[in-house]
């Protein structure tokens, strides 16, 4: 990898240490570029006709192509979302849960997650992990299961801790395991056969460098026919009776949930071939930049990300958190704080450089 070329693709590293890809990945100028040219088309030539509907295809074949080629499933296996939690809602609702039905997850969780299990019918259950070692999370939660259990929701890489949550290892206890895969995706590899999970979100925004309001869901194919299709929309269809009933796709586009802007997928795919065009020296150079920024941080905060994950690392010092993210700001050092918990986070992908580690550094 050339990483001044790459770190080239990138404006805004000329200006910051860039360290929040957790919440918005840095945006690269091929996908700019891409999004600019389909919004001139649309200007000049409008947003009707069989030539604008052909590129509406021929995009969104693309994206689902991208995601895929990710997260290591088959295109027809991926939906187009347009955020983590509309993925997670789309899972949910589809398995139409009851009062007497109960769904297992953690304290580590995002509301992209915990806010469609909290609008379900299910009981909910908490399993308390965050103050746990990761090697403890496993029994904390297989010991929570029950007769009653209909779903496992966590995330793969935990965005408050950092840490990889078991998730391989769930879905090998039959139950289905829907998976948030907001931080992992295009963080660290992903190969949703492997992990043998059952829904797996997508977030377009953040490790994949894409514009915002972009994403995908991975459904098992096991649950295309089954999973109740509660966002029914246009995209889904494939062809219609005689009579106007839609007749849905036989995979699990069936599911899509409704338009995303062209010029929005036109900056995916473009982010996505850059992405993948790095190939796997990408995820190696991302995880041992975070262990080099664990280990700059180490004689300076408390370190709650244990070694080995993936690329958030999170931190906490005797100043609250609010405050070390503002101070950092006004150095050029971008990260976030963990609400309630006076923890900072620190995103660390294939671009960052020693550099931005030692401004972070500098400027704590």
């Amino acid at each position: 990898m050339n990483l001044k070329e790459i770190r080239a693709e990138f404006p805004v590293l000329a200006r910051f240490a860039y360290l929040n890809a957790g919440t918005f990945g840095p945006l690269p100028r091929v996908s700019l570029a891409a999004q600019l040219e389909q919004h001139h088309q649309e200007l000049n030539q409008g947003r009707a006709g069989v030539g604008y509907y052909e590129r509406m295809q021929e995009l969104r074949i693309s994206a689902r192509e991208g995601i895929a080629q990710i997260i290591g499933s088959m295109p027809e296996n991926v939906v187009l979302t347009r955020s983590t939690g509309e993925g997670c809602a789309i899972a949910v609702n589809g398995l139409d849960l009851s009062d007497e039905d109960e769904v297992i997850t953690t304290d580590v969780e995002h509301y992209g997650l915990l806010g469609p299990l909290a609008a379900s019918s299910a009981k909910i259950t908490v399993v308390e992990i965050r103050d746990r070692s990761s090697s403890e999370a496993l029994e904390a939660i297989r010991s929570r299961i029950s007769p009653q259990t209909k779903l496992i929701a966590l995330s793969h890489v935990a965005w408050s801790t950092g840490h990889l949550l078991p998730v391989a290892e769930l879905a090998s206890t039959g139950i289905p395991v829907l998976v948030d895969g907001a931080q992992s995706a295009g963080a660290i590899p992903v190969d949703v056969q492997a992990l043998g999970c059952d829904f797996y979100t997508v977030s377009g925004q953040k490790w994949l460098l894409g514009p915002d309001a972009t994403g995908g869901l991975f459904i098992h194919p096991r649950w295309t026919k089954k999973l109740f299709l509660s966002m029914p929309s246009y995209f889904g269809r494939v062809d219609h009776d005689q009579y106007g009933v839609p007749v849905n796709s036989p995979g699990a586009t069936r599911f899509d949930p409704g338009a995303v802007s062209l010029p929005s997928l036109a900056g995916l795919n473009e982010s996505l071939r850059f992405h993948t065009s790095l190939g796997d020296e990408r995820f190696v150079r991302a995880r041992n930049q975070a262990e080099v920024c664990r280990n700059a941080l180490l004689q300076y905060a408390d370190l709650v990300t244990e070694p080995g994950h993936a690329n958030l690392v999170s931190f906490k010092t005797a100043e609250p958190g609010q405050s070390v993210v503002a101070r950092l700001a006004e150095s050029g050092v971008l990260v976030r704080e963990i609400p309630e918990s006076g923890w900072v986070r620190v995103s660390v992908g294939f671009w960052t450089s020693d550099g931005e580690i030692e401004r972070l550094v500098d400027a704590l």
